[in-house]
């Protein structure tokens, strides 16, 4: 429809009124025709008719209207002016200087950054209910946000949509044509105006029934409301939509609506753990500042009440307080008592006077109880995230597939499910869960005993780097304590595995995919458990104790029972090795006896469902139960029948339950540094050595009797001397790691009694892969040495973010290589089931995948978030349940904001990014040395993929001219010369790239100087800020090209950070202190060791290197290199090279290749055969060079009731303690046998206790025998 209008030809025109760039015109020519409001759209009309359009700058403000007309450029129209409803209302002509193009430009240049500018006054000044549209070629005007900051980045990021010349979102007016009017395709593409019939923007045309809300988040809404099932749901949907159109306060300019407002509010409440208590009064605080009439709630439960409708169902389920049963189901629901054990199901109160005519019983309280968070739902939600729906077909569409193993779906058991279930396989969507569960004491006191078991699940669809982070990990399942269910967890898990079987059948549940837009029938399956040891027993229903405790050797294991220390232990790891092995014949240190016997064999799940499936059990604790009973006195293999055989598919997996490798790392640290008699008691105990005498293996280590009912332990080949552990502490006490390494080494160790203290799962971590084989240099026996660092080596590669499977054969030859020359040094006593387990993680690393996607080590960091939801000590596991159900609703919300990030993803401390950013200690300088600050600038040419043909140029240009003169002399022209060169060569070349003319063009002549930087994942310090920290980040390392075109890598530290300006580019540059590869500065040991000495620095004429090129590795002392006392330097002469640990975590945009990057290179690599070494040796288990033995005395009964004196030996309790010398502890010399002298200060650290027990003594000897 043509607007209604008359225009008007050259006849009287007022006259304009200049001011500075603007043509003002009064409002004052009458509109003919309808007399309705038509300017707006009659100016366009005439701009298309006569191809002036540069001139049109449209504006709409309230409540006055401010009508744009043209300025004069036509000889056939002149103006065209309407009849304003006010008379106060100007008409402003603006000529605009330059036309639109500048939105398609280049987004470094000018006219682009101004004309964004620009167009965000625009915005601001035309904002739609507090919030404006963003124009990006992304958002495409679909997207509105409240600050105007996100929509600067979108446009700098992504540039604008195309065609979008009129800015009819942001307050200008379009046009519709003629109904004869022909479309010309050269005229920009102006949208129709506001008010006429039609699309107005070409976009999706949206409902103007004022319910409707642009931003997600009210779609999301909308779309709930949508799917409501009763009336009340609806009617609070409603609500939660009126809250999201309600300004926070009136005349709120910031566009703060009362919905996110509390949500923003309730997401940081949540993120850092803040009580109800604190929270309510800080809403009070807040509402109070903010204007009258405000919309803020005024308590925690208000605000929670605000985002309740979107809470999803969670059952309450009563059970039997001795884990008999779930009162739920036709068959148990109503019940009053356990029909097993008989016991009441609700608590009998004491002032309860039972049921009394006339009066309201008491609600009463059940003897125990569990929730359920169904599932079902909760995946729903999942998909209704257009980005969650896309990242959980990540495995399928974006995964790296080389052939190395990334991900579960690199892993052997996700291919076969594909095979054997094609249908499943064929759709991405299809879940795939990980389970976990343990127990933990809600309220994190030692002292109480209180066991509450949460059951959470991870989804092995998304990427390695989401997959295991508290966003999406759920907890279907919380059980109440005090006590823990054990054995009867089936009985809890019992509404969980009906979920699983819906999820698996064919038919699935029907889900909405947001990503896809479609509906689609989702199947789930349970990939694997994932539990510490005494947890997967209560899974899988196999007893972990006893003779055939392995989970994967069965009826095969091989195990012994010692006597004196009372415990089986599992050893004959020979059968492990290879067929023709030289240690298989050799029977020398094996009781003179060869082994021929062949691996255990695998077990596929059908041979293991066929083993348990006619076992029956009763469960719960009470007297009805029914159990499976010991065989000949020893605990059977087989508990039960486990619930999870009733999934369809359980049985065609070949790892049901994985070896939790976080609990086994840290037992076996344990284990070990109890042996070397570093951490805790010592293991190395009167027992152990009494077991091998009752053995009648290892004679030299017998314990020999001593006066007094005391004994001697001779040194085994693991017993460290005094002088080795003073070595072993200089150098723990000197380590000082990256940021976010680990902890603060100095923190779990105790110099003065030379021990390790409170040791954390991650500190053994980090002991066990990268700093034990680095603090024994130059301690201990050479093999035993050889063989605690190839299991470290071990330990490291498992550890990896990525694994070649082709690796996996020698990592098992490895291991087991290590688990026989165990057998050689340490007595039986040393190897519990933990030790044992280390041959059998090859074999799930090739079926799962990397072994860190199948460890505790986030569920446990989960759990630990579970217990800062307990705010009610009487009731934690409540307390739980409802932080948990509010965190989920607040979670989903934030989703679809977007300047908020989600609570369970942690936020990177680099920002978000991979490039760097200046933090300590910026300082501008602009007087610098002129030779450095070419050397700089050289440096960032030199590296620049744009200006690699221009070197290569000037490389032969300055041969040519210099013919006969030396590589060295030519190497050293191209340096000084050509950064003059190549800006005289591209100076006034427009066809350039601009980033090459930024370059060429040179930097400013101020630089900025930091003490710390943070670039691609890594905080770089400057050595002088090492210095004043306890972190160390100055050492770097890089791999660069020699001139002779060889790769070598070379160390370093940072002297200085600087940033070299090139206008819209900023470089970052270390000048850093170099080691010299040559004359022993770098060297690699035996032992795949790269060790550097910090004083042989070199290439003193290249100290630059780019931030962005170098990697961060850290120094320790090399003990081994240390003189002997009082023959050499105090302090080491070389230095350790370990690697960084690189934190990516919330970095955007990563790939696979940025997540992998962890450690560059392994930190040691042992290629030799410890077993073969250690056979050959006549006494592998004892050492001659130090006579540092240890005395222990044994504990006497004083039990006058039966009749025994202080001789009677109390076997059962023994007590070790080391003291060297005099009582200090420090007197170097020898002792000889007990004197005359020493026997009151023996009586004097003698005590009665109440029960009868006297306290022994025990001296650690270093005296010949």
């Amino acid at each position: 429809m043509a607007p209604t209008t008359t225009l008007v030809r050259k006849t009287t025109m007022l006259p304009p009124v200049h001011d500075q760039h603007q043509l003002v015109y009064p409002c004052s020519w009458p509109a003919l025709g309808s007399g309705r409001p038509v300017c707006h759209q009659a100016c366009i009309y005439i701009a298309r008719k006569t191809k002036h359009y540069k001139y049109i700058n449209i504006f709409s403000y309230t409540p006055y209207v401010h009508c744009v007309t043209l300025a004069r450029k036509s000889e056939q129209y002149e103006f065209l002016l309407r009849d304003c409803t006010s008379i106060n209302v100007l008409v402003e002509a603006v000529e605009i200087k330059m036309d639109r193009q500048w939105m398609y430009a280049d987004w470094r240049s000018k006219e682009f950054i101004d004309g964004v500018h620009y167009f965000l006054r625009v915005a601001e000044a035309n904002r739609q209910r507090g919030f404006i549209c963003c124009p990006c070629n992304k958002c495409k005007n679909q997207k509105e946000y409240s600050a105007s900051r996100t929509i600067h980045f979108h446009l700098f990021e992504s540039g604008f949509m195309p065609s979008y010349n009129c800015w009819t979102s942001h307050g200008e007016q379009g046009v519709e044509m003629e109904e004869d009017e022909v479309e010309d395709d050269n005229i920009p593409d102006f949208a129709q105006y506001v008010g006429f019939e039609g699309n107005q923007t070409g976009e999706e045309e949206i409902a103007a029934d004022g319910n409707d809300v642009a931003d997600d988040l009210g779609q999301m809404l909308q779309d709930a409301r949508e799917d409501c099932k009763s009336e009340k749901e609806a009617h609070k949907l409603d609500k939660m939509l009126e809250d999201h159109r309600t300004s926070l306060y009136p005349g709120c300019e910031q566009g703060h609506k009362k919905l996110d407002t509390t949500l923003e509010l309730l997401q940081w409440k949540a993120k850092n753990g803040v009580s109800d208590k604190a929270f309510g009064d800080l809403l009070k605080l807040v509402k109070n500042i903010l204007p009258g009439g405000n919309k803020l709630p005024e308590t925690t439960y208000e605000a929670k009440k605000i985002v309740c409708p979107l809470g999803l169902e969670v059952h309450k389920i009563h059970a039997c307080p001795n884990d008999c049963i779930l009162y739920r189901g036709e068959e148990y629901e109503n019940l009053e008592a356990c029909p097993v054990c008989k016991a009441l199901r609700y608590k009998i109160r004491r002032d309860d006077p039972g049921e009394v005519d006339g009066q309201l019983t008491k609600k009463r309280i059940p003897a125990k109880v569990m929730w359920y968070f169904p599932i079902i739902p909760r995946l729903r939600r999942l998909f209704r995230n257009k980005g969650n729906a896309r990242m959980l077909r990540w495995h399928a569409e974006e995964r790296q597939q080389d052939g190395m193993l990334r991900h579960p779906a690199d892993g052997s058991q996700w291919r076969n499910i594909d095979r054997k279930f094609k249908e499943f396989g064929k759709d991405a969507r299809n879940i795939r869960f990980g389970l976990s569960t343990d127990g933990m004491n809600p309220f994190g006191e030692m002292s109480s005993g209180h066991s509450t078991w949460p059951v959470t699940m991870c989804i092995y669809n998304l990427p390695p780097w989401l997959c295991m982070k508290r966003k999406y990990i759920m907890m279907p399942i919380i059980i109440q304590g005090p006590k823990q269910p054990g054995n009867d967890i089936d009985v809890y898990l019992r509404p969980l595995v009906e979920d699983l079987k819906q999820l698996w059948k064919k038919e699935g549940v029907p889900v909405w995919d947001e990503d896809k837009q479609e509906e689609f029938n989702l199947r789930a399956l349970l990939f694997v458990t994932i539990n510490d040891w005494p947890a997967l027993s209560n899974l899988s229903g196999q007893s972990n104790k006893g003779y055939k405790a392995c989970t994967h050797c069965m009826d095969e294991t091989e195990s012994t029972y010692l006597k004196h220390c009372r415990k089986v232990v599992y050893m004959g790891h020979r059968r492990f090795l290879a067929t023709n092995h030289p240690v298989r014949k050799k029977g020398k240190h094996f009781e003179h006896k060869a082994d021929h016997c062949t691996k255990p064999k695998h077990r596929s799940g059908k041979t293991v469902f066929a083993m348990v499936k006619d076992l029956k059990v009763v469960f719960g604790k009470g007297p009805g139960s029914q159990h499976i009973k010991s065989e000949d006195g020893h605990a059977a293999m087989w508990k039960k029948n486990s619930i999870f055989w009733e999934l369809p598919y359980w049985e065609f997996l070949d790892v049901r339950h994985a070896i939790d490798v976080m609990h086994l790392t840290k037992n076996l640290c344990v284990n070990l540094l109890g042996f070397l008699g570093v951490y805790g008691k010592s293991k190395d105990t009167l027992e152990a050595r009494n077991d091998l005498k009752h053995m009648e293996q290892r004679g030299d280590l017998h314990p020999e009797p001593k006066e007094k009912g005391s004994h001697y332990l001779s040194p085994a080949s693991y017993t460290l001397s005094k002088a080795e552990k003073e070595s072993m502490f200089e150098c723990l006490e000197s380590i000082k790691v990256p940021s976010g390494y680990s902890t603060n080494i100095k923190r779990i160790i105790s110099t003065k009694e030379k021990k390790f203290t409170n040791l954390k799962s991650h500190d053994c971590h980090v002991l066990m892969t990268q700093l034990l084989p680095v603090v024994i240099r130059g301690i201990l026996p050479d093999n035993v040495r050889a063989t605690i660092t190839k299991l470290c080596a071990f330990m490291n590669a498992i550890s990896q973010k990525v694994i070649d499977p082709d690796r996996l054969e020698a990592l098992q030859n490895e291991v087991v290589q290590c688990l026989v020359s165990f057998e050689l040094i340490f007595p039986p006593s040393f190897f519990n089931i933990m030790t044992h387990l280390l041959c059998h993680l090859v074999k799930e690393i090739r079926i799962l995948g990397p072994m860190y996607l199948h460890n505790m080590f986030p569920f446990e960091r989960y759990m630990g978030v579970l217990k800062k939801y307990v705010r009610n000590r009487a009731r934690p596991e409540a307390s739980i349940a409802k932080g948990y159900g509010t965190e989920e609703v607040i979670e989903f919300c934030v989703e679809f904001i977007e300047d908020l990030r989600p609570i369970g993803v942690p936020e990177s401390r680099h920002e978000g990014r991979l490039r760097g950013k200046g933090t300590l200690g910026r300082k501008a300088i602009t007087t610098i040395d002129n030779n450095l600050f070419r050397k700089a600038h050289f440096t960032i040419l030199q590296h620049s993929s744009l200006v690699a043909p221009y070197i290569e140029e000037h490389l032969a240009l300055v041969r040519a001219r210099n013919i006969g003169k030396s590589d060295a002399w030519i190497t050293w022209h191209h340096i000084d010369t050509f950064p003059a060169w190549l800006r005289q060569h591209l100076m006034g070349n427009e066809s350039i790239n601009q980033q090459l003319a930024f370059l060429a063009r040179g930097p400013f002549g101020s630089i900025a100087t930091f003490q710390g930087y943070e670039i691609n994942g890594y905080t770089f310090y400057t050595r002088a800020q090492d210095m004043k920290s306890t972190n160390q980040n100055s050492a770097v390392r890089v791999d660069a090209m020699g001139h002779d075109g060889t790769t070598a890598t070379y160390y370093g530290a940072i002297e200085d950070i600087w940033e070299l300006d090139y206008g819209p580019l900023k470089v970052p540059l270390f000048r850093c202190q170099w080691v010299r590869l040559t004359g022993g500065g770098v060297m690699i040991d035996d032992s795949g060791m790269t060790t550097v000495d910090l004083n042989k620095v070199g290439y003193s004429d290249e100290p630059f290197v780019l931030a962005n090129d170098v990697t961060q590795v850290f120094f320790v002392k090399d003990m081994s290199s240390k003189g002997k006392k009082g023959r050499g330097p105090d302090e080491p002469k070389r230095q350790v090279v370990l690697p960084g640990k690189r934190k990516i975590v919330g970095v955007e945009d990563k790939t696979d290749e940025d997540y992998d990057q962890l450690d560059g290179q392994p930190p040691f690599t042992v290629t030799i055969d410890p077993s073969i070494l250690l056979s050959n040796e006549d006494t592998p288990y004892s050492r001659s060079d130090h006579k540092e033995g240890t005395i222990v005395r044994r504990k006497f009964s004083l039990d006058q009731g039966r009749g025994q004196g202080v001789g009677t030996p109390a076997p059962a309790r023994l007590e070790r303690k080391e003291r060297r010398g005099e009582d200090t502890g420090h007197d170097d010399t020898p002792l000889s046998q007990p004197s005359e002298n020493s026997k009151p200060d023996l009586l004097q650290n003698w005590t009665f206790e109440q029960k009868g027990i006297l306290d022994s003594v025990v001296f650690p000897l270093r005296m010949p025998i």
